[in-house]
């Protein structure tokens, strides 16, 4: 099993990056939340990886943080119907912290509009993730409005430091402007970068929105 990976980026395209260790070049498939985060060319990178081996083939996945390489390893083996190239594009649409709320409220909506997922895909994903995705000691307890009008309670403590409700809404209000899925979540991402990972719902708006 090959853990991680560790070497110079000495190529990178949107879902794909070369990684030189010892002089050999290890390709390695990685979702946009991924390449967004990767540094110049020549430059050290470490990758936490996953890797599949078929008769015909050996894939290598690569992600940024561990906790991106877990998840979609839960996603492959517990989902059925769910193989790594789905699972990599579902973490390229959405990012972790928004992939998690949407599974802990049960947002259909919103799962639904990554990139390869159907409706019954992203239902699957629901039931099987749900009571998975939250923290062990985590309480339901605040409110969250998911993309159907309807709201769950799930709680206001944060993972990666990323606030539930608030990533939440922020995202959920793109989508109201006519913002595509993947293209509010990344401007909510990018803002919570910028200005903190404790910051309201008005001020990820405001930041997203460049005001």
């Amino acid at each position: 099993m090959i853990a991680f990976i560790k070497g110079e980026l000495i190529e990178c395209q949107l879902n794909m990056a070369v990684i030189q260790v010892g002089g050999i070049g290890y390709q390695v498939n990685i979702p946009l939340t991924t390449s967004e985060k990767l540094p110049p060319l020549g430059k050290e990178i470490k990758l936490y990886t996953q890797a599949t081996y078929r008769e015909d083939s050996q894939t290598l996945y690569g992600f940024m943080d561990r906790e991106s390489r877990d998840f979609f390893r839960m996603i492959v083996d517990k989902v059925s119907g769910i193989g790594p190239r789905i699972a990599l594009n579902l973490l390229g649409s959405l990012s972790l912290p928004m992939l998690k709320t949407s599974i802990a409220s049960g947002d259909i909506g919103m799962l639904s509009k990554a990139q390869g997922l159907g409706k019954k895909t992203a239902e699957r994903i629901v039931v099987e993730l749900k009571d998975k995705v939250l923290p062990k000691g985590v309480i339901t307890q605040a409110p969250v409005p998911t993309t159907g009008g309807s709201s769950e309670s799930i709680s206001t403590e944060t993972v990666e430091g990323v606030g539930f409700g608030s990533y939440h809404d922020a995202v959920s209000a793109l989508l109201t402007l006519g913002y595509k899925a993947t293209d509010a979540d990344q401007a909510i991402r990018k803002a919570s970068d910028d200005i903190g990972k404790n910051a309201s719902t008005e001020e990820l708006i405001r930041k997203a929105l460049g005001r």
